[in-house]
């Protein structure tokens, strides 16, 4: 299976107003790292707020919007409902990075941003470690 994380909504939305993302189609590149992800709409489910059993076992998971629809969720905002089940949501994006991460190290694209960082010295060695960088910073 491959990488992927979940970028909340509202983090992307403050990471595109200061510019340290940039959102092409459904094509997310983190600007500073030259790293790029594709995104598909998910939600994150927090907790049912019914106190029906959780018979989908959905609760502290991501899904992506497609599974939820598939399954016949109804997603509003910050709410889900499925069946006798209410949900609270939170929206967002899972993100797959995009080629392996062996393929971003050693590509053009890295090299420059990498010259033009703060931490040229500092290479990250995984997937996590880019991605821990870059929250760590922008949080």
């Amino acid at each position: 299976m491959h990488n992927r994380v979940f970028f909340p909504q509202a983090a992307l939305d403050t990471w595109l107003a200061d510019g340290s993302i940039e959102l092409r189609g459904t094509e997310l590149s983190i600007l500073a790292e030259a790293r790029r992800y594709r995104l598909a709409e998910a939600a994150r489910i927090l907790q049912e707020v019914t106190g029906t059993a959780d018979a989908h076992e959905l609760l502290g998971r991501v899904k992506s919007k497609q599974y939820l629809d598939e399954l016949g969720a109804e997603v509003l905002e910050n709410s889900m409902i499925l069946g006798d089940n209410a949900y609270d949501v939170m929206p967002g994006w899972l993100a797959y990075p995009v080629g392996s991460f062996e393929e971003f190290v050693t590509s053009p694209e890295r090299a420059k941003a990498r010259s033009q960082s703060n931490f040229p010295d500092e290479e990250p060695r995984t997937e996590e470690d880019l991605l821990a960088r870059y929250l760590l910073k922008n949080l």
